[in-house]
């Protein structure tokens, strides 16, 4: 089995088809096929079944293509810190992801001004709704930096505490609580809630304040996005309580902070034996303003 195997399957798994991964991987599409057929005779199972939406993975397929990740993403660092000579030389792919809802205004500015350094350095970045899924990822290896509320208790990476961040209720236009600067958590009892993913950080929130305020839940619905449960309450459509920098642009005059005070820590997870772009990172990012209110101002 080579590297050059486990990307094919890697691009087959995201694109959905052997077309596809030829396209982006610019290669021709009987090379991938070749390629796939290998490597399957040589792992003796099938890692791709065919559906009417296209090539998805089985059950080994999956299981094989979680460690590919691995061992491509450890051979893209290798290869960008054999590279790295003078710091504005510096390329390769850093990998970052964030708990959905954290960091939503302080890491794009950070990446910015890191890509601003470090031209030829590539950064992929995702949300990921689910602590659980971020901590695995952690472990395996997969993250160069990573934002979340609670630090795991396993090793592969160091913890920083960048800060904390407030959440706020954003209520729909004209809603009668907006006359106030601060909504006591109490005078939404009856209000509709527009939640999130039931396995997400940002639901747990949520559950944790109804609970501890006496607060009978009334969902009307369940959105993936931060962006997306702002845009429907300010609809009209119910209430929401997100991270204070999760508010979008134009949407800011519909959020207001609660009474009490609910918020959680912002921890950035390095991994060990970080490289120059993920300490820079790092350091950009405890540059950043993490105060409770300033994502409002």
């Amino acid at each position: 089995m080579s590297l050059r195997q486990y990307e094919y399957a890697l691009a087959v798994a995201e694109e959905g088809s052997v077309t596809a991964a030829a396209e982006v991987l610019r290669v021709a599409q009987p090379s991938v096929s070749q390629q796939i057929r290998t490597l399957e005779r040589e792992l003796g199972v099938a890692l791709f079944t065919r559906m009417p939406t296209g090539l998805v993975p089985t059950v080994a397929g999956r299981a094989f293509l979680r460690e590919a990740q691995v061992a491509v993403t450890a051979a893209r660092r290798a290869r960008a810190m054999a590279r790295a000579g003078a710091d504005e030389q510096l390329a390769g792919e850093l990998l970052v992801a964030a708990q959905m809802g954290l960091g939503a205004r302080q890491l794009p500015s950070a990446l910015a001004e890191l890509r601003r350094r470090f031209p030829l350095l590539e950064v992929t970045v995702f949300e990921e709704p689910n602590p659980a899924e971020l901590e695995r990822l952690g472990r395996r290896g997969v993250l160069d930096l990573v934002l979340v509320a609670s630090t795991c208790d396993e090793g592969g990476a160091d913890a920083y505490h960048l800060g904390d961040e407030e959440f706020v209720v954003v209520l729909g236009a004209g809603h009668r609580l907006l006359a106030a600067d601060r909504v006591e958590l109490r005078e939404l009892e009856g209000e509709p809630w527009i939640r999130f993913d039931r396995e997400s950080a940002l639901d747990a929130v949520l559950r944790d304040v109804l609970r501890d305020n006496k607060m009978a839940p009334s969902t009307v619905a369940r959105v993936t996005q931060t962006a997306t449960a702002v845009r429907w309450a300010a609809h009209g459509l119910g209430v929401t309580l997100v991270p204070a920098s999760a508010v979008p642009h134009g949407y800011e005059q519909l959020a207001r902070p609660v009474s009490p005070v609910v918020s959680q820590p912002v921890i950035a997870g390095l991994r060990i034996g970080a490289g120059p772009a993920e300490t820079a990172l790092l350091e950009l990012l405890q540059q950043e303003s993490w105060s409770r209110t300033s994502a409002l101002v």
